[in-house]
């Protein structure tokens, strides 16, 4: 990657951010860049891939540390379990693979052999979401965070861009215990400053606004700012927050983004119910704050295609993220009337 700088502009009011879309970088070629400082850095660390070295650039962590590299062949389940024995003999295991087959399809051997005793694994699960295109719905994870969320003792996160891959990961490998780190396939506009650090439990203000807040995770951040941009020039002000720790979540965030605009829109490429949109219609419910409008997969499989037309087709790109929030302002106008 020749250029990771995120070439932000400062400006004024909520043009604070001004972002340059042209630099998109897949998540996968980003992190290819970060295995060998982080084997440096963690003389602990383990990487294994069930037979994708290639596609997630694994293969790049082999060449530098290949004592501390395995790759386990198409046996996902049996990869897991591998990954908790090398946690147990202190090393940091780090499994790296499609999302669908290292989150969804081992679900239940990360459920009773990493989570439920607690082990220090580290589950990096690229190829999130419908954005994998000609892949197909059996490649699609729309399903994994809400998998992820509803397991006890899993940390789940979903770096801006591939500039937060290297802070995302190195924060999860300093705590003990199961991490959930979800990539996405297509590229993303670099749009985070690669030196700045990341805490988990904290979130992203990517642009202040007043009227309305739209948080979104992955290539759905970048969308939001895009759409952020359209409502400008209706005069209408977005605050954009990227989440970057789904569990734990930014909740106080969540609250005051709510308590200080009119409406919340959730974007993700995930389906509507367990992600994203559900984990802050829980504090929205708990808090009796909204209302809350969502950019997601409508509770059904996509299909094979390429990106944008999916993202079009299913209605997750910038223009149905505007739309999002013009509903959230007209059902927060109304709740005002009534009261």
């Amino acid at each position: 990657m020749k250029d990771k700088t995120s070439r932000i502009k400062k400006g004024r009011g909520i043009d604070k951010y001004s972002f340059d879309f042209t630099l998109a970088v897949e998540p996968r070629v980003a992190l290819g860049d970060v295995y060998e400082p982080l084997g440096k850095e963690f003389p602990a660390l383990f990487v294994l891939t069930p037979d994708v070295p290639g596609s997630t650039r694994a293969v790049r962590f082999q060449k530098a540390f290949p004592e501390r590299f395995l790759n386990t062949g198409v046996s996902e389940m049996n990869t897991i379990g591998m990954a908790a024995g090398l946690s147990k003999e202190g090393f940091i295991p780090m499994v790296v693979g499609f999302a669908m087959f290292v989150g969804c399809k081992p679900w239940e051997q990360i459920r009773n052999s990493v989570a439920y005793p607690g082990h220090n694994v580290k589950i990096v699960a690229t190829h999130g979401g419908i954005n994998v295109g000609p892949d197909g719905v059996t490649a699609q994870a729309i399903e994994d965070i809400a998998l992820m969320r509803a397991m006890p003792n899993m940390t789940v996160l979903a770096p801006t861009d591939g500039n937060q891959i290297l802070p995302v990961l190195r924060a999860s490998l300093k705590v003990k215990g199961p991490v959930y780190i979800r990539l996405e396939r297509a590229g993303i506009p670099l749009l985070t400053d690669p030196k700045a650090d990341f805490k988990i439990g904290d979130s992203l203000t990517m642009r202040e606004g007043d009227d309305a807040t739209v948080i979104a995770i992955g290539g759905r951040v970048a969308a939001a700012l895009q759409a952020a941009e359209r409502l400008a020039k209706e005069g209408i002000s977005v605050r954009v927050i990227s989440m970057v720790s789904i569990k734990p979540l930014d909740a106080k965030t969540v609250i005051q983004a709510a308590r200080e605009t009119r409406a919340i829109v959730v974007a993700e490429d995930h389906n509507c119910f367990g992600g994203l949109g559900s984990a802050v219609a829980e504090v929205l419910a708990h808090h009796r704050l909204g209302p809350l409008e969502q950019v997601a997969l409508a509770d059904t499989f996509a299909e094979s295609g390429e990106t944008e037309e999916l993202n079009q087709k299913y209605r997750l790109t910038s223009e149905h993220i505007a739309e999002a929030v013009r509903r959230g302002l007209a059902r927060s106008a109304v709740l005002e009337e009534n009261k």
